[in-house]
């Protein structure tokens, strides 16, 4: 099913949707559709939105490298709601960027994830945690995280990057505007850039 979140046909076919509005910027807000086919996959479904949109594109796992760039992150933990097949295309998709995966929770489902409560998604988090990782990934933007982004980073005491979070991050930086939130570290990085 991630596999066909990226057909190209429907990628394009959505996008020209979105020409009525304009768009200065679009985010195609699916990690594991934007991870399952690789870097080049994630790269291609961009440059299909541009292309139809004429405006700046970026997808949720391009987002990711590119907050992983800014903060100077090699070695990191991630946390998914995913079947382990999925969770490690994930950590393929990291490995291809150069990333080292040291530490890995998933939940195990295919559906239903944004029924997850908050609590089950910080324990994962938690779950994930390696001494090792200098950041914390939580993939799936289906998967509620925002409120809870600067409190594990306060426990962990290390960044703790949501699917949501990089990819909105990712949009605002393509229009000139930060991130703004209370006490996340990505986004105290981009009202510094």
């Amino acid at each position: 099913m991630a596999s066909a979140l990226g057909d190209d046909a429907e990628i394009r076919s959505t996008a020209r949707c979105l020409t009525a509005v304009e768009p200065e910027a679009v985010v195609f807000a699916c990690t594991s559709g934007s991870f399952v086919n690789g870097i080049e996959g994630a790269r291609k479904i961009s440059a299909a939105i541009r292309e139809e949109t004429r405006a700046p594109a970026v997808t949720t796992s391009e987002a990711l490298l590119e907050a992983l760039d800014v903060l100077g992150i090699t070695r990191l933990a991630i946390a998914t709601p995913y079947v382990p097949k999925l969770t490690e295309r994930l950590e393929d998709f990291l490995a291809a960027d150069g990333r080292t995966v040291v530490g890995t929770a998933g939940l195990g489902l295919d559906r239903l994830i944004w029924h997850v409560p908050y609590n089950v998604t910080a324990d994962l988090v938690r779950q994930a945690d390696h001494p090792d990782a200098e950041a914390v990934f939580v993939s799936c933007t289906n998967l509620p995280t925002f409120h809870i982004i600067a409190a594990l980073e306060e426990e962990l005491g290390k960044p703790v990057l949501t699917a949501n979070q990089v990819t909105a991050w990712a949009g605002l930086r393509r229009l000139g505007l930060p991130l703004v939130t209370e006490d996340q570290r990505l986004g105290e990085v981009g009202r510094a850039a």
